[in-house]
């Protein structure tokens, strides 16, 4: 049975249709801003050269939910921060897997992860994205409110 699938998916990549594809990434939080920029372009026109572009996210520096460590000629370096970016397209396989060279290759790339997608999911994506920015911020955190609401509540306690 499991032969029949990866049949199926050799066909899939060798049927000469262009597949949609995303690209996530991370790159060196050391770097200055305008060679963060030139990093992503460089992916970014890579990609155009290769297909079609579907959606995409700019970098924006996050925190990292865990250290990412990795070894480099001049020693081993840990990453607790990244700017993150990512790039929906659609492109034939065998230009996917030299976009995919290209970008393991990539000194200022610390990981990426590439997967299968389609249009509407990465379309998606983006307009989530976009309305998750206009959505007001909460003033307040969760342990704040907590505290409010049991001091409220000690106020009001008979003894």
């Amino acid at each position: 049975m499991a032969k029949n699938q990866d049949e199926e998916v050799m066909l899939d990549d060798e049927s000469g249709e262009p597949r949609v594809y995303e690209l996530g990434f991370h790159l060196d939080p050391e770097l200055p801003v305008e060679e963060v920029k030139k990093a992503y372009q460089s992916v970014r026109e890579l990609i155009l050269g290769k297909g079609t572009l579907v959606a995409e996210g700019e970098p924006q520096k996050i925190p990292l939910a865990y250290t990412i460590s990795r070894q480099e000629v001049a020693g081993r370096r840990d990453f607790d921060s990244a700017y993150f970016a990512w790039i929906a397209y659609e492109a034939l396989a065998t230009d996917h897997a030299d976009i995919i060279a290209a970008v393991n290759a990539d000194k200022h790339i610390v990981r990426f992860i590439d997967l299968l997608t389609t249009k509407d999911a990465a379309r998606h994506a983006v307009e989530m994205h976009e309305l998750s920015m206009k959505m007001p911020e909460r003033a307040e955190d969760a342990e704040a409110v907590a505290g409010a609401e049991l001091d409220a509540a000690l106020e009001n306690v008979v003894v």
